[in-house]
């Protein structure tokens, strides 16, 4: 969920990257905590290999503000259990497992963040056609990159491929739009583990729309390609805000092939434990002047300038 005015990367309630699996281009802001937990059930089935395999487990993610607000550390990962159901010649075979599916250390970085460049857009006081007119300048994203390391602890593991290294790298290019009406896009480009034999490519796209302060929608479209596994996964969700810092979460997921064919539930927590205690900017745009005065205020103790037109 969105807060309305995105000045700075902290927001007065939760910036939670739920209920889509996509990261939003905005940290969580210097001295917040954030902890996000996701426990699944589903089911995959392969017509060609004869498998069934009901899964379950949970995805998880610690994300803390370092040093300026748009950086952002984050340990990313999940853990799964599988009962795996092979029918060959009439024969039932059953096996179990449980292990980690990913765990990845990486940081965030906002590169360009159009809300604050644009500045405060006053309305034209002689012209409705103005006002109404669509505004280019809205399609530019807030656009971040993140860089993370792969982290494999076990060598025998079920979900990687085999001989996978224990460390691998993994980049991706964030975009964020934040539209008028509680719209907001998300686009991640990602390259996954593309220094070792099977390196894959990922893209999300998360669209969210805001119901009202407290709920939102959610439609998403992920492509996955790599030698190891390729897919095109749909997933429709929602938000609940419960309090500033306590946001639940559900989401279906569901794909288009038998190869394997999958379904899958999600329960999203997001909590924050937040330690900020200064708001990022308060700004001053002076009227027939492009100057920008900036400076530092302690939280709680924020002031409306309403004579010289200050946030």
């Amino acid at each position: 969920l969105i807060a309305g005015s995105v000045q700075a990367q902290y927001t007065e309630i939760i910036n939670s990257n739920r209920p889509g699996e996509s990261q939003g281009a905005f940290s969580v802001g210097t001295n917040v905590l954030q902890l996000e937990l996701v426990p699944f059930v589903g089911k995959e089935t392969h017509d060609l290999l004869g498998t069934e395999n009901s899964l379950y487990g949970t995805s998880y993610s610690a994300r803390y503000g370092l040093l300026m607000e748009r950086l952002e550390i984050n340990w990313i990962g999940s853990f799964q259990w599988s009962d795996v159901t092979t029918r060959t010649t009439g024969v039932a075979f059953e096996q179990s497992f449980a292990n980690f599916r990913a765990n990845t250390l990486g940081a965030k970085y906002l590169v360009y963040d159009p809300y604050i460049r644009r500045g405060e857009e006053k309305p034209n006081i002689r012209s409705w056609k103005a006002n109404k007119k669509f505004k280019w300048n809205r399609l530019i994203p807030a656009v971040a990159v993140y860089a993370g390391a792969n982290i494999n602890f076990t060598g025998d593991n079920f979900y990687t491929f085999p001989d996978e290294p224990g460390i691998s790298p993994k980049l991706a290019v964030i975009t964020q739009h934040n539209w008028e009406g509680g719209w907001v896009f998300v686009m991640n480009l990602i390259a996954d583990k593309f220094t070792t034999d099977f390196p894959g490519y990922e893209g999300i796209f998360t669209l969210t729309h805001s119901i009202t302060p407290q709920v939102a929608g959610m439609v998403e479209y992920q492509v996955i390609k790599s030698d190891i596994y390729s897919d095109n996964i749909l997933r429709l969700g929602g938000a609940y805000l419960l309090t500033k810092d306590f946001q639940i979460d559900a989401n279906a997921a569901f794909n288009f092939k038998d190869t394997p064919g999958l379904w899958r539930a999600n329960l999203g927590l997001s909590y924050r434990f937040d330690w900020h205690n200064k708001d990022e900017e308060v700004r001053k745009f002076e009227s027939g002047s492009n100057r920008t005065d900036t400076k530092k205020e302690e939280k709680g103790d924020r002031k409306l300038d309403r004579d010289n037109g200050g946030l």
